[in-house]
């Protein structure tokens, strides 16, 4: 998934006045004062991201790794790659260089 770091899979909105799916239904000025909190407190950034690059055994970083292959065909020799999916380590969580705006913040930024 592009991004990574949408809500959809949670079950939960971050920027709501509810904690989320959990909570018993509030009523209208207590709800209200949660949504005021929740946004105070939430932050629109996003300062890390998974990394969709992989480690090899030689410790080589990349997004796809390939192994050459000979193929004898009719007495030819012809060289195929082949992709590699065993033994590779994902590189895991990194801090981003800028931080990025949060992709399910619901504030309008800028209004053309």
């Amino acid at each position: 998934m592009m991004g990574g770091s949408g809500s959809k899979g949670k079950g939960y909105w971050p920027f709501s006045g509810s904690g989320g799916g959990d909570e018993p239904a509030k009523d209208g000025q207590e709800q209200s004062l949660a949504r005021v909190r929740s946004i105070r407190n939430a932050t629109p950034f996003v300062f890390t991201r998974r990394s969709s690059l992989y480690f090899d055994e030689d410790g080589d970083l990349a997004h796809e790794f390939y192994e050459e292959t000979v193929v004898t065909k009719n007495g030819r020799k012809k060289s195929k790659l082949k992709r590699i999916h065993k033994n590779l380590i994902p590189q895991g969580i990194i801090k981003l260089d800028h931080p990025c705006i949060h992709v399910d913040f619901p504030v309008v930024i800028c209004e053309v």
